[in-house]
């Protein structure tokens, strides 16, 4: 777990909390006048779904001899916070500012500067894998993704199908009374049940999420994605010139909160929310790559920008001083071995590439903001996790105007792509930046997403906050974690009792038989 332990966030939480969350879900906790629709009740949550009650009233031959008797709604324990887990996509642990990067993401910092920064953080160096493991809190070939959905084979742990046994983070939370919504990527769903016809139980309602809006599969274009609301395509862009699904995405969020705020102010709510950025295409606003172009971050390639990352790690103290930074590759260029037009476009790919970031994360800042605009800020748990597995060189080393090309085995010539550099980013292209940018944004760490035996395709940031609850606010946090800690983490924070059984299914033991000491 990420917390309460001396693996986490440790002694720093007091122990009134320790004391609160231990046993908030072990005593049943009523509100209202039994029989009243009003009546509430907490659950022991060892059986997903609670059976029906017993009917309480009484039934005569007259109505007037009757009493009326309704069961009651099962809420979550008192004081259960919401919970916004919040995942980017195909991002370095050093791509972000917030871990020494070049690339300004000031709502990461926000949550870095009110709680703690994990640097210890891992994923499964894939992005179906990582999310499978995230969701249920298990090993991410006991949760059916050994590889990514669309290289599925029909074995176990790896047939992109997540077992009933391994009952998702959205469904106990929802069956524990929570308001539950995924927005963005789904990579979890199988490539032979993606379509209008299902069935529908591996799609996100169908495993314990009330509302879906985003897309199916490993990546979309960001102007004109395949999108799906619930089950149901939409096109929101058409006729909308300049129409994007990162901002479209966070629209929907900010109104799905807003909702439930204003209908169920009482009732908490549990959003993942999972962006498309920064996995390719690599599609940002023109505001957006002309704001990060004019910083002009990347001129001096990545040799250097390796060394800038490299600097600022050290300076931010989430790497030793006495690190040394590992070997760059002979495999891939040196920068200064380029040619004039390499690097004009890698620069380019680069800026497009920070411009992607920097956009996705104001994104994000703007879900943050509306939290607290509503006034729940205090009672939310923010989890933050920059990429659910290394930067990426599935680009090549020259990069591609269509990641298409790479998974042809087709290397695109300089010369070619310079045809498209004055419209890299755009409806266009569907773009990614060379190998060796990959290599610069996994600082200090080797190799890149894909490869699970180095750090560079396993370590991701996370950043954690919940006001009133971390005192060690802006503290550092070294002990190693990975993406299965998050789901205990959760349940152990909303005070609710994993189950041991869903829809009459035993339940596969998960993480948090860790212990908090």
């Amino acid at each position: 777990m990420l917390f309460p332990s001396n693996i986490g966030l440790g002694v720093v939480l007091v122990s009134a909390f320790l004391a609160a969350t231990a046993s908030a879900g072990a005593e049943i906790q009523t509100t209202g006048v039994p029989g009243s629709p009003s009546a509430t009740t907490t659950i022991s949550g060892k059986q997903l779904p609670v059976p029906d009650p017993e009917f309480g009233g009484v039934i005569k031959e007259k109505a007037a001899d009757s009493k009326q008797w309704w069961p009651p709604t099962v809420v979550p324990p008192k004081g259960a916070p919401n919970v916004l887990l919040i995942m980017t996509d195909d991002c370095g642990f050093g791509a972000p500012g917030t871990f020494g990067g070049v690339v300004p993401t000031p709502a990461l910092d926000r949550i870095a500067k009110a709680g703690l920064r994990y640097t210890q953080f891992h994923s499964c160096a894939l992005c179906s894998p990582t999310r499978a493991a995230l969701i249920t809190g298990r090993n991410h070939h006991v949760a059916g993704f050994g590889v990514v959905g669309e290289a599925a084979t029909g074995f176990p742990g790896y047939d992109s199908v997540i077992r009933k046994e391994c009952g998702t983070i959205g469904r106990i939370l929802k069956d524990n009374g929570y308001a539950t919504a995924w927005f963005g990527k789904d990579h979890n769903t199988p490539f032979y049940q993606a379509s209008q016809a299902g069935p529908f139980d591996q799609w996100p309602v169908g495993m314990g999420f009330d509302y879906f809006y985003g897309f199916v599969g490993g990546d979309t274009s960001q102007w004109q994605p395949d999108l799906f609301r619930n089950t149901t395509p939409i096109y929101p862009f058409e006729g909308k010139p300049g129409w994007n699904l990162t901002t479209a995405m966070a629209d929907d969020a900010i109104a799905y909160m807003k909702q439930i705020s204003e209908v169920a102010p009482d009732k908490p709510f549990f959003v993942y929310y999972v962006p498309g950025g920064t996995h390719s295409p690599h599609h940002p606003t023109p505001e957006w790559i002309k704001k990060i172009s004019d910083m002009h971050l990347f001129d001096d390639g990545w040799n250097k920008l390796r060394d800038t990352i490299f600097a600022n790690q050290k300076r931010l103290g989430i790497i030793p001083q006495d690190a040394k930074l590992t070997p760059w590759p002979k495999e891939l260029q040196q920068w200064d071995s380029l040619s004039w037009d390499e690097k004009k476009l890698f620069v380019r790919q680069a800026d497009v590439y920070g411009a992607y970031l920097a956009y996705t994360d104001y994104e994000i800042g703007r879900v943050i903001q509306a939290v607290e605009d509503m006034g729940k800020l205090k009672d939310t748990l923010i989890l933050y996790i920059s990429g659910d597995n290394g930067a990426s060189a599935e680009g090549m080393p020259n990069g591609t105007p269509n990641e298409f090309t790479t998974f042809n085995g087709v290397e695109v010539p300089v010369k070619a792509q310079l045809l498209f550099y004055p419209f890299w980013g755009s409806e266009r292209t569907f773009p990614h930046h060379a190998a060796g940018w990959a290599w610069a944004f996994d600082t200090p760490f080797q190799w890149t997403k894909q490869v699970a035996s180095h750090r560079g395709g396993t370590a991701q940031g996370l950043c954690m906050c919940w006001p009133g609850h971390i005192t060690d606010v802006g503290g550092i946090r070294n002990q190693f974690h990975q993406v299965i800690d998050v789901v205990p983490t959760v349940l152990k924070a909303t005070g609710i009792t994993p189950p041991d059984t869903i829809d009459g299914i035993k339940q596969r033991p998960r993480s948090e038989e860790y212990t908090s000491e």
